[in-house]
């Protein structure tokens, strides 16, 4: 498996290929106003060049069609894995080749993208734009969490993702279960519907435990916070030298056995459709599920399953979330055409056009707008998932190491989960090795 971000075979929702290809994702028609740009064809005659992850390329084509209406612009949308946006974004303009003018970025990679210069510092243009672009909507967790890099911002929060726990309310009331509230719950509940189903196909949990940093690492996040932990300690150190730490790996390592076969082989494409078929009874997700869920062209739960906050453990008793991927959009230094790229970038990221794109099944996109959380359109599309959010949540999620070197964070945790996935190290001795190569890379590049 590549040691990049995401590892080539990832492909964060790569089903929506196949959804758009059969013409089963909705549209939604009315254009997103924006006064700046509704003034005609400002910008008739010009191209811009918008690289975006494969598992938004629903919403990068609506971007591409609605930005021409209101410009006149032409949009080329280039979708690439997510383990290569970075890769190929950093390449284009180092080079020089300067082909992309606006890149959708994982907000974990913001400070080396800054670092390396391949992106744009935007901060004196939010503050010139500020009445349009209203910052002060965004959810400030994640406003900062996603944009700021040493006290500048770089680009504007596009999907704000977190977990929560979703669950099979049919095969729950068939053996008397409840929603967990916590992770011993959860692995007994696993354990029962496995032991009675197995031999039907179907399981207790389908656990995301590939061996790519945003599976396995939101599995592994939202056990830490569920038991109390965190990645870092105040100063920036690593936080894995905790019984939080080795109690939440110890936690996903006794799931595993009432888990859908299995749990290192499981990514994405496997864990959601075996959720909404029916064959697994619990999955921790995006909150986009509940979308997914109740669309009859691609579930077969249908108003039969339920959703929970991530589950708590050991003597903690306040669930927490994580910040499980996430993304936002950033002008290119190389562009050429920074004036367009910023006006699509303010489209993209405006509360109408935010509120209406949670609203659209497949578009891979969650709350970061205070509005867009708040929303009734939201709150009619994810009647369940909504009230689980916005209760402060999202404010008080756990964040992924942002610094330059953390995806050398992220490449040396996963390797130690996955070892101890596959049985050749203890929880103990997993997180034991993942903090000191944690310590040793926050030393030599802090």
């Amino acid at each position: 498996m590549s040691s990049s971000i995401f590892g080539q075979a990832y492909r964060r929702r790569s089903v929506l290929k196949s959804l758009v290809a059969a013409g089963s994702l909705p549209f939604i028609a009315p254009l997103a106003s924006s006064t700046a740009l509704a003034s005609g064809n400002k910008y008739a005659g010009r191209t811009i060049n918008l690289l975006i992850i494969q598992p938004h390329v629903v919403t990068g084509k609506k971007i591409a069609e609605d930005f021409e209406k209101l410009t006149g612009a032409k949009v080329n949308v280039t979708a690439v894995p997510y383990d290569q946006v970075s890769v190929k974004a950093t390449l284009d303009v180092q080079s020089g080749a300067n082909q992309f003018d606006v890149i959708d970025y994982f907000y974990t990679y913001k400070g080396q993208l800054a670092e390396d210069g391949v992106i744009e510092d935007v901060t004196d243009l939010i503050e010139r734009d500020k009445v349009e672009i209203q910052p002060e909507d965004f959810i400030q967790t994640i406003y900062d969490q996603y944009t700021l890099h040493d006290g500048r911002r770089y680009g504007l929060p596009y999907d704000g993702d977190s977990h929560l726990l979703f669950y099979n309310r049919e095969l729950f009331d068939r053996y008397g279960l409840k929603a967990p509230s916590t992770w011993d719950e959860y692995n007994e509940n696993a354990k029962v519907i496995t032991e009675a189903e197995s031999k039907n196909g179907i399981y207790g949990a389908a656990v995301l435990g590939a061996k790519i940093p945003v599976i396995i690492l939101s599995t592994y996040a939202n056990r830490l916070t569920g038991f109390g932990g965190n990645f870092l300690k105040p100063d920036g150190t690593s936080a894995l030298d905790s019984t939080e730490a080795v109690e939440a790996l110890k936690s996903l390592l006794a799931s595993a056995p009432h888990a859908l076969p299995t749990p290192l082989e499981t990514r994405f494409e496997e864990g959601l459709p075996a959720f909404l078929n029916g064959k697994a009874a619990q999955i921790d997700f995006w909150t986009d599920l509940g979308g997914y869920a109740q669309d009859p062209k691609g579930s077969k739960i249908v108003d039969k399953w339920g959703v929970a906050r991530i589950p708590t453990g050991g003597s903690n008793k306040t669930p927490r979330l994580a910040f499980n991927a996430g993304f936002g959009f950033a002008i290119t230094s190389g562009s050429k055409n920074k004036n367009v790229a910023w006006d699509l970038i303010k489209l993209a990221t405006s509360k109408d056009y935010h509120e209406q794109l949670l609203a659209l099944t497949g578009s891979g996109i969650d709350p970061d707008r205070q509005s867009g959380l708040k929303s009734e359109k939201f709150r009619a599309f994810q009647p369940l998932v909504q009230p689980l959010l916005d209760d402060g949540a999202l404010e008080n999620s756990l964040a992924w190491p942002t610094a330059v070197y953390a995806p050398k964070l992220e490449n040396a945790l996963t390797d130690e989960l996955a070892l101890a996935l596959a049985g050749t190290k203890s929880a103990e001795q997993a997180i034991a090795d993942a903090h000191q190569a944690w310590t040793e890379i926050i030393e030599t590049n802090g």
